[in-house]
């Protein structure tokens, strides 16, 4: 009976393989690649393509890129990963890159033009399956071969990973009702603009603050970040961990060449506002020398809400206004694009993500935008009992969407603040109230709520703003 058994066991092995023999791989030594490189992927025209992925160790591979008909050999190092840098080329496709080693992997469908990151919390999460009635009414004209998306499911790590979920997707009505509204309105502009593919990469969690998507090693280095960071409310459907989305969904996809980014988030900071602009910017540093590249990083002021900590929102702004300081980022006001303060989303993103374009037409891409930056404050001057504020990005002047200036304060050094009057001439406000003979300090719109309705004569509104620095309690 023993040798029968041995025998027969030796015909099933044996059997096993001639079938991976002939099925032309085994279950060892096969080529793998990441998620973000597949079908239908959309790669940064113009730069050096990084391809990676895993193998044997000393397994030969040969990449062949149909863009230009070459083909590059790489080697499997001791650690089983192997990883090149081969030419790219200018937007165009469809193309293929075929990669060979003990198995066959050929890639199809694959375009070359812009790439750009979208992330952030709830707000840039926001799609069609939200509800929302602008992507609503694209659905039926969804389909654009020339616009891809790669959705990154929402997962968190201890630390840095090399790979994440998802796939590469033509936009068409299916697509489209679970990617980012912003982002799918801001790479369409580009899109119609540029005339090149988009490619979309889509890493956002509602209800996230940004200490997540920063490296811990970074926010633990930094005795307020730490300790801003400690305050974050766990919660059972979000990380609160430094670091933890940031090495899950983003360190997976850094050698993945990109354009820029752009980000909606802030709503979780709030509590935390006095240090979210060195945060930020903390963030936006580490993303760019992750990826090697002081990309552009264009991102959406937070809109009026009514937080239960009152004037946290407007501090928050605030911190997001100061942060546009940073070298080649720029900000999208959102505050004319809200109808209800009670709600955290605003269903407008069509309006959001066309504000995100222009910035990057304009300064990424050198188009001649006729208006994209928001008015924003500049200089106060006091003559007599009367405010002169100037305004940048008003050279045409200023309009008033009402009957007077909503939400404008003026105060006196007693720190008081009395409703003001204010009329427009060019591009300063002038402004007084009887109540304060000699002021020394004026705020607009600098409410969680306060929705202001001075724009510039393109349409744009006026970011809010305080011209001191007084501390502000947060009850």
């Amino acid at each position: 009976m023993k040798n029968k058994f041995t025998s027969k066991r030796t015909k099933i092995l044996s059997l096993l393989a001639c079938v991976m023999i002939f099925s032309g791989f085994s279950s060892f030594g096969n080529i793998r690649l990441p998620a973000i490189i597949g079908n239908n992927m959309l790669l940064q025209q113009k730069m050096d393509v990084k391809l990676w992925g895993w193998a044997d160790p000393n397994e030969k591979i040969s990449i062949t890129t149909s863009w230009n008909q070459k083909s590059y050999q790489v080697v499997g190092d001791r650690d089983a990963k192997w990883q090149i840098t081969v030419p790219g080329s200018g937007a165009g496709g469809p193309y293929t890159i075929v990669f060979k080693g003990k198995n066959l992997i050929t890639l199809t469908n694959i375009l070359i033009g812009e790439v750009w990151v979208c992330s952030g919390q709830s707000n840039m999460e926001m799609c069609g399956n939200w509800g929302l009635k602008d992507i609503k009414e694209e659905l039926p004209q969804a389909y654009n071969k020339n616009i891809r998306f790669f959705c990154i499911p929402k997962k968190s790590a201890r630390y840095p990973q090399d790979d994440v979920e998802g796939s590469w997707e033509v936009c068409d009505s299916s697509a489209l009702k679970t990617f980012s509204a912003v982002g799918y309105f801001f790479g369409k502009k580009l899109n119609e603009k540029l005339g090149t593919p988009i490619g979309l990469i889509g890493a956002s969690w509602g209800g996230s603050a940004a200490e997540v998507w920063t490296p811990d090693s970074l926010v633990n280095a930094d005795t307020a970040l730490k300790s801003a960071a400690s305050r974050i409310q766990p919660s059972g459907m979000v990380p609160y961990h430094p670091g933890y989305a940031y090495n899950a969904m983003i360190a997976p996809i850094t050698n993945y060449s990109i354009a820029g980014a752009i980000w909606y988030q802030g709503e979780n900071n709030t509590e935390t506002a006095n240090t979210y602009s060195k945060l930020f910017i903390t963030l936006i540093d580490a993303w760019r020398k992750a990826w090697q590249k002081d990309f552009p990083f264009y991102y959406v002021q937070i809109a009026p809400f009514s937080y239960k900590k009152v004037n946290s929102g407007a501090l928050l702004r605030e911190a997001q206004l100061q942060s546009m300081s940073h070298p080649n980022t720029g900000m999208v006001a959102t505050t004319d694009l809200v109808t209800d303060v009670n709600n955290v989303h605003p269903e407008n993103k069509h309006d959001v993500g066309w504000r995100l374009a222009n910035w990057a037409l304009a300064e990424t891409y050198g188009h001649k935008i006729h208006a994209y930056k928001s008015p924003v404050y500049t200089h106060v001057s006091f003559e007599k009992n009367k405010a002169l504020i100037t305004i940048a990005n008003a050279s045409a002047g200023m309009v008033i969407k009402g009957e007077k200036v909503n939400d404008i304060e003026i105060a006196g050094k007693d720190s008081i603040f009395y409703a003001a009057m204010a009329t427009l001439k060019d591009n300063k406000i002038i402004a007084w109230s009887d109540s304060v003979k000699h002021p020394v300090a004026l705020r607009y719109a600098f409410h969680d709520t306060s929705i202001g309705n001075v724009f510039n004569k393109d349409g744009l509104p006026l970011i809010p703003f305080r011209t001191d620095n007084w501390p502000i309690v947060t009850p």
